[in-house]
Order: structure tokens, then sequence, then C-alpha cells
């Protein structure tokens, strides 16, 4: 039996044999395509040719790339750990052909690697084509039926409709049929019961899709309408978890060698056993698939985070703790204990996944006990609201409460729903998904964008210039409108450009088209697809008319400084810190950096000064910039070039470097490191388990900085006289402030026994209680003192109400005895009621509250209500 690193080695290699190039996998996180947050299927790194937007380098591709798909239209979340086959991490093994081979081939290649190679059945083999859609004037796919046809009798060819058999990438962009695979690993009786074909889409367990081979051949414009692509795309993808559970003959995909290594050890730290119980499959199914997850996005660079993708990678990490705490009994951090045989099982396929294991591992267990922490925090919350409930007779907590434990408090509404239903309660579950609604709504109109499609003024492909040039004549390929916010902006193509589309952390580069008509602001440039966009308020008049692109070199220069000196950070904190330090993320803007990087202790500042020092020496050697463009990688990995994890680099490379730093770098940079000026760190703090971030400045930011900094000193020192010993003359004023303190401290003493037994000399004895009543000049924590000190003197029969004034702030509290409590007197319950009449609120205990205000004149109305409320 193959395992499952032998099948997906053989994929490769036998689409190798066709001709085809093998690439590695793209980062399952993607960070610079602002239209998908993860790599969702094997066809997203070639977006950028499939649009015509890149010349493709190889015309056939193959590979295995590692998807994620919990969002959006592939949202499989809530299915993963209750089926056999539904995952959120998972492989997609891929072929591809640009323009060069297309249905016929792909068609039998794909039959000769089932049949012929993996020696699959064909008899349990269904295969779907496009039925045709009148309304959008598209026939049958005859052509691919025809192909089958060669290979399959035809009740083994089902016609399947739009939403199953016509692929698209999106509302717009390319499109097409495409033939679905699907096998029958139901047993000889049932087949012979019910055959294959009848059962094929309609969700069986046994009977699924394992390989989908989409033809693109036409273009969606944004009014609907389809246009024929110039150049053919064959796109295919087949799930390698589906194919290792039909090939090792299993009827599931958590039976495989994939996912069985993982179940053994979560059942060996639970002490659980795999098959004994149904719910406790369930939650290890759903451990077992959200741990890939979880490490292949930290190992891609993606921390766990409360916005974007860091919210998912989160959520999907609680799905599963949740799971472990309700079914497996894990109260404590025990995923990241899984970490190492995921590595052991896929680290030889993803060598990252062992390069980056410390870091999966500690940033991991940080989230599960931060998570745990929420968890209890949620059901003490759930609590208090299970009891109002039943203390008002109700047996509904309402879909709002629910949603605020979900929302607020990360609490997952199945967990609200089954601490409910074990309290004899139930929740509002359409309240509940209302909210939720709302909750997507505001998100849909917070992102919503509407396109328009790129209108053609000529064709070409953009060159991008900016390394070179800030200023470059060119002239516009391709423009649209785009609508956000209520703000219409302009998206422009031009056929070269020094413009620096945003990415690798640094932000897009500014300035403006002049043309001898007019002149364009370019308010920012992004990078859509590989393709720099230049975005703009308002279009040219003369779209044709020949300009000068040029870039605000102010700001280039003062962001091609901060990316330089990342550079020189990353290199000094490695030398500081030790060589486990990675850079995980970096921001690069014209007034400062953000450098973040793995480490897991807070760095000393010796350690900072030391590393700035190094930073700064490296700037006064005036360092010139050595460049190496359209390097193959190989020789940048021989001159030692760092490259982050998490990147996808082609054959060949950009390298930077500054004499002994080294890396893999797409920005703009300094021609020396004199250009940088200085560096000064602001600040160092904690990103994330196991992630440091420094914020720094340079150049001119940093005498600005210094500026400030002698501008309060200045002020410092003229606040005492000018004294030549700034930090001495500052330390005797806070000794001098500490000993008059002191002796305030107490005199207040004093003053408050003094007080104290003033109120006892002129306290009134009503119906055998002691009831002092006053309205006092003082501080609230001198007030709170003198009242304890009454209870402590006066342990039984007494009532107290002071009102006091501090700062033109009224105060009101009360405290009494505890026979008086029992008595049926309640502190809080009075200062409430009495607070109205100072214009406040407050509350507190039943025997000592306090309430404040706003309005000091009610001062006395308010002290006499309290005392009427109480009957005295």
């Amino acid at each position: 039996m193959l395992t499952a690193n032998e099948i997906r080695d053989s994929f490769v290699k036998f689409f190798e044999s066709k001709g085809h190039q093998i690439v590695p996998s793209a980062p399952m996180v993607i960070k610079d395509d602002p239209t998908l947050m993860f790599t969702n299927a094997g066809m997203n790194q070639f977006k950028d040719i499939i649009l015509g937007n890149h010349p493709a380098k190889y015309k056939r591709v193959t590979d295995s790339q590692k998807c994620l798909r919990v969002s959006g239209k592939h949202n499989d979340l809530e299915e993963v750990g209750h089926d056999t086959y539904h995952h959120t991490m998972f492989e997609m093994l891929g072929n591809w052909s640009f323009g060069d081979y297309f249905k016929k081939e792909v068609i039998g290649w794909a039959y000769e690697y089932l049949v012929e190679v993996l020696k699959l059945d064909p008899k349990d083999l269904y295969v779907t084509v496009f039925e045709g859609s009148p309304e959008e004037g598209l026939a049958r796919d005859d052509e691919a039926a025809g192909y089958w046809a060669q290979y399959f009798p035809a009740d083994h060819i089902i016609n399947g409709n739009k939403h199953d058999n016509f692929w698209e990438m999106g509302d717009t962009g390319p499109c097409g049929p495409c033939s679905e695979i699907h096998i029958d690993s139901r047993s000889a009786e049932e087949k012979a019961a019910v055959p294959g074909r009848e059962l094929v889409n309609k969700d069986h367990p046994q009977v699924i899709e394992i390989w989908n081979l989409v033809f693109m051949q036409y273009n969606r414009k944004a009014d609907g309408t389809l246009e024929p692509l110039p150049a053919k795309v064959i796109d295919t993808g087949m799930g390698f978890e589906r194919l290792v559970r039909t090939l090792q003959g299993k009827t599931s995909n958590y039976d495989t060698d994939v996912f069985q290594p993982i179940i053994k050890v979560i059942g060996d730290l639970s002490g659980k056993k795999y098959g004994d119980d149904p719910k406790v499959d369930v939650a290890m199914r759903v451990v077992a698939d959200h741990i890939r997850t979880i490490a292949f996005s930290i190992t891609d660079g993606q921390l766990p985070s409360n916005a974007k993708a860091g919210y998912v990678i989160r959520r999907i990490l609680r799905r599963a703790v949740r799971y472990a705490y309700t079914f497996l009994g894990q109260k404590q951090a025990f995923m990241y204990k899984l970490v190492p045989v995921l590595v052991e099982n896929m680290g030889g396929a993803y060598p990252e996944l062992k390069a980056q294991q410390p870091l999966i591992e500690k940033v991991m267990k940080e989230e599960e006990e931060s998570f745990l922490r929420t968890l209890e925090t949620g059901i003490r919350l759930l609590d208090k609201t299970m009891n109002e409930a039943k203390a008002a007779g109700k047996t509904e907590i309402s879909g709002v409460d629910a949603f605020t434990l979900y929302d607020t408090f990360g609490f997952p509404f199945d967990l609200t729903e089954l601490i409910l239903r074990e309290n004899g309660l139930t929740a509002d579950v359409k309240g509940f998904e209302a909210e939720m609604q709302k909750q997507k709504q505001r998100a849909r109109n917070a992102a919503a964008v509407e396109t328009g499609d790129w209108v053609t003024l000529k064709e070409g492909e953009t060159k991008f210039v900016g390394y070179d040039y800030t200023e470059y004549e060119t002239s516009i390929l391709r423009y649209r409108q785009i609508k956000q916010k209520n703000q219409t902006l302009y998206q422009i193509v031009l056929s070269e450009t020094p413009f620096y589309a945003e990415s690798g952390g640094q932000v897009g580069d500014t300035g403006v088209l002049v043309s001898e008509f007019e002149t364009i602001d370019i308010i920012d440039t992004k990078k859509e697809n590989n393709l720099p966009i230049h975005i703009a308020k308002k279009l040219p008049e003369h779209l044709d008319a020949p300009m000068m692109a040029c870039v605000d070199t102010d700001k280039r220069a003062a962001c091609a400084a901060n990316h330089s000196c990342t550079h020189l950070l990353d290199e000094a904190l490695r030398q500081v810190l030790g060589t486990h330090v990675e850079q995980k993320g970096s921001l690069v803007t014209p007034d400062s950096l953000r450098f973040d990087f793995s480490h897991f202790q807070k760095v000393t500042p010796e350690q900072l000064r030391e590393v700035e020092h190094l930073v700064n020496a490296k700037i006064r050697e005036d360092i010139p910039l050595t460049e190496y463009r359209n390097l193959p990688i190989e020789k940048a990995k021989e001159l030692g070039a760092i490259a982050l994890f998490g990147e996808k680099y082609g054959d060949e490379v950009r390298v930077v470097q500054f004499g002994s730093s080294i890396e893999f770098c797409g920005g703009t940079h300094v021609s020396a490191t004199g250009k940088i000026g200085m560096v000064k760190i602001l600040s160092e703090s904690s990103v994330a388990a196991g992630v440091r971030r420094i914020e720094a400045v340079t150049g001119a930011k940093v005498e600005e900085m210094f500026d400030t900094v002698q501008d309060t000193i200045n002020d410092l020192k003229a606040l005492f006289n000018n004294a030549p010993d700034l930090k001495a003359a500052i330390t005797k004023y806070i000794d001098e402030n500490a000993g008059l303190k002191k002796q305030m401290e107490e005199f207040m003493k004093e003053k408050e026994a003094s007080v104290k037994n003033k109120l006892i000399e002129n306290a009134k004895d009503i119906n055998g209680v002691k009831v002092i009543k006053a309205v006092l000049p003082m501080p609230a924590d001198a007030v709170k003192n003198i009242a304890f000190q009454l209870k402590g003197q006066i342990p039984e029969n007494l009532f107290v109400v002071i009102g006091s004034v501090f700062e033109n702030k009224p105060l009101l509290t009360v405290t009494m005895s505890d026979d008086q409590v029992k008595a049926g007197l309640n502190a809080g319950q009075l200062v409430r009621e009495a607070a109205k009449l100072i214009q406040g609120g407050g509350g507190g205990q039943p025997h000592f509250a306090t309430a404040g205000g706003k309005n000091p004149d009610g001062l006395n109305a308010a002290v006499d209500k309290i005392i009427e409320l109480a009957g005295f």
C-alpha cells in the first residue's frame, strides 16, 4: 500500500514525465493580493499568468499546493470533523497548461494516471460534464464528453449543472466548464442496490469527487457577459487527502496515514480511544485537522490575531481548543504537544515546518492558554445570565446575550447551547442569527468594492523601472473605475513605471502623471495579481497622450532609508540575540519603520542599545549597496542571502547586500548606508507569543525626535531654575515631595481621628440606633477611612451617612452595622435613590456603598433623603 508521501510524489513525477515543470507550493497565507487572505485553490499562485498580467515561464507546471478554505464561497469549517472528508487545510495536487494543451490531453492523462498508474477500477469512476446554460448562451460541453466517451460507457458520464460544472475565479475574470471525477468506494452490495451515478454530487460520504479538471476558455466581464480567452488554460485540482483515502482503502480521510499518527497522539495525551465515542471521535478529528492549519499558517508568517487573516487562524485554533476542552477533558494547553508528530509526518515534504517548530509550539501554547482563560470567563458570564433568566422565570436567554458572549468574549455559540441544555435552558437561535447577519452586513458594507471592467487602450505588460529611475516617460495601457465607501477612484496600468507598488512591507509610492495638458495625482500604488496599479482620484482627459510618471522623491528616499535600515536591524539582532532570530513582518513608511522578529523573551535595554550602536556603526561606514537582479535562486543561497518564511520566490530573485547583510528583497534601498543618517529605536514590545516588535525612526525623523527631547530637557531645567545637575535637582524635589506627602498623611490621620470623634459626640440616638449624619469638605479616601473607623468603634446599632465635597465633586457615603442590614436596610439601594439629587449614581454592598455626582448643591438634600429613606 502506498503511503501518503509516496502518493504525493507519484503525482508530480507522473506529470513531470508529461513535460511539466515541478514547482514548489506557494505559502498558504497570501500577502500581496487584496482579493484573498489565503490560498484556497492550487491556481492562486498562477492568477497573474491566467489574467495575462505576467508571461508564463513554463507552459506546463505541476505541484502539490497547501490550501485553506474556511470563509467566503468555500466555507467548510462547520463540517470539519463531523464528516469524513471536509478539511480546513488540505493539499491540492494539480497540473496546469497556459496556452498549450487543452481538453483532449488532460482527460487522457487523468484516466492514465488514475487507472493505469494507480490501478483504480474504472467501474468505480464517474465523470461529470457541463450540461450547458441557455440563459448564458452556452451549449453542453460535448467536446469533453466526447473525449471521456473513449474511456467510459455513457452511464458513467453525467451532466452537471452550472453550480457544479462551471468554474469561475470570481464575479469577473477567467472561467469555463469543468469535468469532475468522482469515485464510488461503497461495498459491492451497496453498489448493486443503487448505481453510483445516482449518488454523484449528492453529499454521499462514500461517493466523492476526487479530481476537477477546469477548462478556462472565457472571461467574465463586469456586466456578466462572456468573451473567449485568447489563451486557453487548463487548471486541475485533486484532493490529496481524498486520493490517499481511496488508495489506502479507507472510508474516511481521517483513517489514513495523513491523520492517524496525529489522532494516536491525541488519544495518548487525552486518555481517550478513537472509535469508542462518536463525540470524542469528532473532537479528535477537529483537533487533527486544525493542528495542521494552525501550524502551517504560523510557518507562513500569519500569527493568530484579532484582524483579518489572523482572526481566521485564531478562530480555527479556538474551535479546536473548545472541542478538546468539552469532549477530550483538556483543561490545560495540549495542542502544541502535537506539533512534533506533525513535523515528523509532513516535515519531509514541507521542511519549513521543522525549521519553525519552536515558534509554532510557543505561539500555539500561549494562544491555547489565553483562550482557556476566556472560556472560564465566558462560563462565569453565562452562569450569571442563566441565573438572571431563571430568577425572571424564563427558560430562554436572548440572542443578543448569546451574541455578546460570542462576539465580545469569543465564547462559541455551540458551547453556549451545550451549557444551556445541561441547565434546562435554551438560546434564542433566531435572535443570535439575526445579530450575526447584522455583523456580516456591516463587514460587507465596509469591504464592498464595486469594480468596473478594464478599458484597454493598448496591449502590453508593465515594465518596472523604479530601481533606476524616479521619473520615466510612459503611457496608459488600461484603466478601470472602482467605487468603495462612497468614493470613486481609478486604477491605472502604465506601460513603464518607476512607482514601487506596495509589497514586502513597504508602502506604495505616490507622485504625479504629467502630460503637456495636465497633472494627475497618484495617491497610492498597489500590486494586484503581480500587476502594479496606480490609484488616482481622476483620470487624465487625454488618455492616449504621452506622459511622465514622477515619483515623490522625498517620500521615496525616506522609505528607502527605512527599508535599508530594517536589513541592518535584522543582521544586528541576529548578532546580539542569536541566529534563531527570523524576520516575521515589517512595515516601511516614509515616517518610520516597524520590524517584527522571532525571539522568546523581552529584549533588554542593554541589548537594544547594542543593536542600535551596531546599526549606527554600519551607517557611519557608508557601505555601498551591492544589488543582484535576476539572480538564480541557487546562486542567491550560495551567497548566504536570507529568505523569509512564508514568501514565494521564483527561479530568479533580487538580492540586496550591504556588506555582510545579504537578503532576498524586492524593495527600494539607499545607494549607501550613510544616506540612512542615523537610527533611533523608539520601542520594543511583544506582538504575539515568540514574536517581538521594534519601532524606529531614521534620518530627519531622528533629528526631530532629538529636538523634542532637547526642548523637553530645557523646559525641565527652567522649572528647576536651570540647575546644572538636573537629575540631582529632580531627585531632591522627589525626596522633598515624599517627605511632605508623609507629613500630609500623618496630618490627615490626625484630622480623620478628630472628625471621627466629633461625629460620635454629635451622634443622635434614634430608637436605640446611633445615627451619624454630616457634610464634610474632605477627599473620598479620608471619608472612607472615617466610615470604616466608625463601624469598627461602634459595631452594633450604627447608621452613618456622610456627604462630602472635594474639588467640587460631591460624594455620598453610607455605612451601617450588620444588625441594621439584617433589619432590612441596604446601603446600595439607599445611595442609588439619593444620588439622583446630586445628578449621579453609585452602589455597593448592603453594609457599605458610595455614589458620586455632578451637583454639589444637592448634597445636603441627598443626605437628608437617605436619613428619610432609612426611617430615621
